[in-house]
């Protein structure tokens, strides 16, 4: 098999993700398949050997893809950095068919699609990427021209406002509690089997540089790679909101020693831990004193 031929076989085994994610940010699914073929031309342009992570590369790459089509067809400029999370709603690209329309509140639920709508180009593309596909704040900030504590706080301000608006159950805040405190449950009772069932098969955990020191990891990768990490852990952390995502906190001494956010659609896709203190400082952590006593 030549190279092509092998690079085109990794590309349509990414391509359900892609469209996925060009439909999110898009809403049309013309707009999408376009998208994602641009993608294409764009890897067929790109020096693969430098591609440490090609999934990862082609998922920013959708993103902005979709984020320059979006800038361009609501014929509107970015306002400046460290505003975007009052920027006005984008129009809504493309129209729809009967067929289209389906697809979509198949894929996405039609409540949130509208309120997706409603987020400026930025806001929508943060949230889409890491809300619902677990993308790093650190891989998304390129794509955005922000640094990643900017991005986490658009994040922020972009969930409220989707969990604000939307009737979509993966975007309910007491749904995404309630699979959050099953999993913190399992962990700390260490029911490996229960973890697997509430974990996405393709879930990542990213710790930062301090969480790993601290005897965690950078990165680990599946279901069971991740259950396995949490299993019989989490026996002092408590229920938590961390920048408005469902999570837990874990205090020593009267302080905050470690903060874990978890990224839910109807499995948990996404696990990020902070113990970098500065980064503690920046977060805003609601302890969850319902779930808590």
């Amino acid at each position: 098999m030549s190279g092509t031929d092998l690079l085109a076989r990794h590309f349509e085994e990414q391509r359900p993700r892609l469209r996925a994610v060009a439909q999110r940010m898009l809403g049309s699914s013309a707009e999408a398949d376009d998208a994602v073929q641009d993608t294409w031309l764009r890897l067929t342009r790109t020096d693969t050997d430098a591609i440490d992570n090609l999934p990862g590369w082609l998922t920013t790459t959708v993103g902005r893809v979709c984020l320059d089509r979006l800038r361009s067809g609501s014929a509107r400029h970015e306002e400046p950095a460290g505003v975007a999370g009052d920027e006005p709603p984008a129009e809504a690209v493309g129209g729809r068919d009967p067929e289209q329309e389906a697809l979509l509140a198949e894929s996405v639920g039609r409540a949130l699609e509208v309120v997706l709508t409603t987020l400026g180009p930025t806001e929508r593309l943060i949230f889409v990427l890491h809300d619902m596909f677990a993308v790093s704040f650190d891989e998304i900030a390129p794509v955005v021209d922000r640094s990643a504590a900017a991005v986490r706080q658009i994040a922020s301000r972009a969930r409220r406002r989707v969990q604000s608006r939307s009737a979509d159950p993966q975007t309910d805040p007491a749904r995404q509690r309630r699979v959050v405190e099953a999993f913190l449950a399992a962990s700390r009772e260490g029911r490996f089997d229960d973890l697997v069932s509430l974990l996405d098969p393709y879930v990542v955990l990213r710790g930062d540089a301090t969480a790993a020191r601290m005897g965690g990891s950078a990165e680990v990768r599946g279901a069971a790679g991740v259950a396995g990490f949490f299993n019989g852990r989490a026996q002092g952390a408590l229920p938590a909101f961390v920048d408005a995502m469902p999570g837990a906190v874990v205090v020593v001494g009267g302080r905050t020693s470690l903060a874990i956010s978890f990224t839910v659609t109807d499995r948990i896709i996404g696990i990020e831990v902070v113990a970098d203190p500065d980064q503690l400082r920046e977060l805003d952590l609601v302890v969850d004193g319902e779930a808590a006593g």
